[in-house]
């Protein structure tokens, strides 16, 4: 019966965060001009599939040493002598951590949108997830390098990040950082002097649709990398609601009200829970989702208007540098001196994020550096110009309109 619940336990959260891949989608949609929303809904579900297929031959055993060349009745555990768990639980956690690996290039999508082409960013997509992401989620939860035995000895506790701030969030950000500033800015973003042009999101409702599927598809995300049904914690799902909260509000304030501050805010708070949401108490995920929230819109702000970082959704901001501040707050916030249930220290989070975002800023600039100079990464001005959608996918959004809005 237990095997059987823990397959089923782990199956609601794979099937949760495969659809928060929607609310990707949609949250990308509402943000980009009209005449790139086709493309938008094209990279997140095609990204999807190649990840699936490249983690599935290569990226799950890179990150755990496991592959899945064997007959179905060993994949089951049915097989007598088989390593796999009964009632195919190794096949659904392979499954939702599928899902976590693609959220890699779905991020990215985000900060490249509106100029990049097609095939490119599929072949960066299956690189990522074989490769890149693999070998730094197998540092930090399973024994690669012994990354983890190493952390312990020179922080005084391993490095703790229990749904992905950076093992996910500061990953895929920090990666888009290297692709968003290979591409370069979307032309017409600056004007001649350097100051800003306003390109307004597309669609609110679409926007905030979007935010809505991923704050919803997130409790699973976060509660269910409990992996198992007698590790599930109501601390996780309360932590991830004050941090939701909290990244709200700081949003209305610094955001000034604007929607699409608010919205990300509540992702904001969300990115920066996953890490500590199983050690702190919730008075400190909501001072944790609050700076999120916070930070968010002070780096969208920089990154548009002072470092001219044309990275569309604010990804960066969103996930590279609110995950960082997640994994850094667990050990504040997990600690027990501030009602956190302790086995974290300071060091050992710092630590562990700051390698995280350098292993992801070289592998971001490395793989689109490498791109850039061999097969190139962006659409031609005149492509650019048309929209991706008429260019790439011969279709608009709106076909009965004009889609060059």
């Amino acid at each position: 019966m237990q095997p059987g619940m823990d397959v089923f336990f782990v199956l609601m959260g794979a099937t949760m965060v495969l659809a928060m891949h929607a609310g990707f989608a949609f949250l990308e949609v509402g943000t980009v001009r009209r005449k790139n929303q086709v493309n938008a809904l094209v990279k997140i579900i095609t990204d999807f599939a190649m990840s699936t297929v490249v983690y599935f031959f290569v990226g799950y055993g890179v990150a755990y040493g496991v592959n899945f060349f064997a007959s179905a009745g060993v994949l089951t555990g049915a097989a007598e002598g088989s390593p796999f768990a009964a009632n195919g639980f190794d096949l659904v956690k392979f499954f939702f951590l599928l899902t976590f690996a693609a959220a890699i290039p779905a991020i990215i999508s985000g900060g490249i949108a509106e100029r990049v082409r097609f095939v490119p960013q599929l072949i960066a997509t299956a690189v990522l997830v074989a490769l890149v992401y693999p070998l730094f989620e197998g540092m930090v939860w399973g024994t690669t390098f012994g990354f983890q035995d190493w952390i312990k000895s020179v922080a005084g506790a391993a490095f703790h990040d229990f749904a992905g701030s950076v093992v996910v969030h500061a990953m895929g950000g920090w990666l888009a950082l290297g692709a968003v500033i290979m591409l370069g800015a979307r032309r017409g973003r600056y004007h001649k002097d350097g100051t800003l042009a306003g390109i307004p999101p597309s669609n609110i409702p679409f926007l905030a649709l979007g935010s809505w599927i991923l704050v919803v598809g997130w409790f699973g995300f976060n509660v269910m990398s409990a992996q198992r049904l007698e590790g599930i914690s109501g601390l996780v799902a309360i932590n991830s609601l004050m941090a939701l909260a909290g990244g709200i509000l700081a949003a209305v304030v610094a955001g000034k009200n604007d929607p699409g501050f608010i919205h990300n805010g509540a992702l904001a708070g969300l990115v920066a829970v996953c890490a500590g949401s199983d050690i702190m108490h919730p008075i400190g995920a909501l001072a944790v989702g609050s700076v999120a929230g916070a930070l968010f819109v002070w780096g969208f702000n920089m990154c548009q208007e002072r470092w001219k970082i044309d990275d569309v959704l604010g990804v960066w901001p969103l996930h590279g540098m609110c995950g960082l501040w997640g994994g850094i707050a667990a050990g504040i916030f997990g600690l027990e001196a501030l009602g956190g249930l302790g086995g974290v220290t300071f060091a050992a989070q710092l630590l562990g994020s700051v390698i995280g975002i350098v292993f992801a800023t070289v592998g971001g600039f490395a793989v689109y550096g490498a791109l850039k100079f061999t097969i190139g990464l962006r659409l031609d001005p005149e492509q650019e110009f048309n929209g991706a959608d008429l260019s790439l996918h011969h279709i608009s959004a709106y076909p009965e309109t004009d889609t060059h809005a």
